[in-house]
């Protein structure tokens, strides 16, 4: 009798422990669901929070000291005290894990210099133009580089190596670049470094060629004078931040803040301590 009763016991509770996974696995999934809905500007702030991503560099995000700095970041901090909600700040080197978190609703925003191009526009809605920029091939001055001069002509690149970061914009420019001379240039993607620390190989002699951006080299190029940066792969090109396109409200509101931040002497203050 003990004994059936015992087993009457464990088949209750096998039964409470079955329903009870088949609830919790429900409102798991449901919560799972409710999470990537669609958040245009009107779920963002009734969330009063902004899911951002952005780069770790001396433009997105980095430490100095004890404090955080960059253009980004400040930028951010900007748009939180005007909107009055919490920005969750994440931080990923990777423009396409960044556009991939867009998609899957990870993010609501990506700010990060993004050069604005025709395959990008297709998927993702800009905003817009926050800086212009260029891209620029990193490599040695004569005197820390064997007396070899520079490369000035892109038909030199023929046949050189250059490192970028892994999903750098660049692989772009310098894919075309190579069909427009009609010969091959080797692309390595570095999985490990980004393109600051790219630079500072460049510097020290351990790799050849990279590529960065204007902005940002002209700034390295006050740390490290062994670098040339006198030589552009590509056209001034407009850089802005990216929302998905089922975001239109959030689109059209941050272009509108954006608008009337740029001309602020707040704005300028924080793009003349970067820029």
């Amino acid at each position: 009798m003990q004994y059936r009763n015992r087993l009457y016991l464990y088949f209750l509770l096998l039964v409470v422990g079955v329903i009870a996974m088949l609830l919790l696995r429900t409102a798991v999934k449901s919560s799972r669901n409710a999470l990537l809905q669609p958040r245009d500007y009107n779920e963002i702030m009734a969330s009063g929070e902004l899911n951002v991503v952005t780069d770790y560099n001396s433009i997105g995000l980095y430490v100095s000291g004890d404090t955080l700095q960059g253009f980004q970041r400040e930028m951010i901090l900007a748009l939180e005290k005007e909107w009055g909600i919490k920005v969750n700040l994440f931080l990923e080197n990777s423009l396409d894990e960044n556009l991939e978190g867009l998609l899957a609703m990870r993010y609501d925003l990506i700010a990060r210099n993004i050069p604005v191009n025709i395959q990008l526009k297709d998927t993702f809605a800009f905003t817009i133009p926050i800086t212009l920029n260029k891209q620029v091939l990193v490599q040695r001055k004569p005197e820390y580089n064997d007396n070899i001069e520079p490369i000035r002509q892109h038909l030199d690149l023929a046949g050189k190596i250059i490192h970028v970061e892994g999903d750098s914009p660049a692989i772009l420019r310098l894919n075309n670049l190579s069909h427009e001379i009609g010969d091959t240039i080797f692309i390595v993607e570095d999985p490990t470094y980004e393109t600051e620390q790219l630079v500072m190989m460049v510097a020290s002699g351990d790799i050849d060629f990279t590529v960065c951006d204007e902005k940002m080299a002209i700034r390295l190029a006050k740390l490290f004078p062994e670098i040339d940066i006198e030589t552009d792969v590509s056209f001034t090109q407009l850089e802005s931040w990216a929302v998905r396109k089922d975001s239109p409200v959030l689109l059209d509101s941050l272009n509108n803040w954006l608008d009337r931040f740029k001309a602020t002497a707040t704005f300028g203050r924080i793009y003349r301590k970067y820029y």
